[in-house]
């Protein structure tokens, strides 16, 4: 069972989500709380997932996943925003989240999504991917992993340009006819071929490579 908690400063969110969740196959939410509860809250409940507004009134988000990720064994964590080009999305992913995921994200995904997080990926909703994208071509373009493009196979290509648009291993598998493992081994491929460490750093260079155009 996937243990979440929702943390978010309106109740209506917080109650959506927890009840989408709780409907889902394996799934269980522990908690919903505000910011104020959070730190607490995770640490005395341990989750796996924990899906975390950044824009609270009562505290900063980006503080809390701080926070978090200062624990001895911190979850995984999730930002959650109403805005897809949030200027705090790339700050969010330097200290430590791992997905980022619009709050009218499609309800019937949210569990996918959420089992994806547990699964170690990154997840991001495919606008969000853009922003990021956009925030780390800013800092200027890397030649040698654009290079190490030419080394990846027509299929890890494949996977290459759905995973940079914000797929999960499942459903990239969907869309290619490939199972879920042997899309995780593609994965695990490319970002050994293109020498990054995250799924993010493998969707900057597919934008940089053109394959995304």
């Amino acid at each position: 069972m996937i243990r979440v908690v929702v943390v978010d400063d309106e109740a209506l969110i917080r109650s959506g989500f927890q009840h989408i969740l709780n409907a889902s196959d394996g799934i269980e939410t522990v908690a919903a709380v505000t910011g104020a509860e959070a730190l607490a809250s995770v640490r005395t409940l341990q989750p796996d997932v924990v899906l975390l507004d950044i824009r609270m009134p009562d505290v900063d988000g980006l503080s809390v996943l701080e926070g978090i990720r200062k624990l001895a064994t911190p979850p995984v964590v999730a930002m959650l925003t109403t805005f897809d080009a949030d200027e705090y999305v790339t700050e969010a992913l330097r200290r430590g989240a791992s997905g980022f995921l619009l709050k009218d994200t499609d309800p019937e995904r949210l569990g996918d999504l959420v089992r994806a997080l547990a699964g170690g990926e990154t997840v991001l909703s495919s606008s969000v991917t853009r922003t990021v994208i956009d925030g780390y071509l800013d800092a200027g373009a890397d030649a040698l992993a654009l290079k190490a493009v030419e080394g990846l196979t027509q299929r890890e290509r494949e996977v290459l340009v759905l995973l940079a648009d914000g797929l999960s291993n499942r459903e990239i598998g969907e869309r290619l006819y490939l199972s879920a493992g042997t899309v995780k081994d593609h994965v695990s491929a490319i970002l050994t071929k293109l020498d990054v460490a995250s799924r993010i750093q493998a969707a900057l260079t597919a934008e940089r490579a053109g394959l995304l155009r």
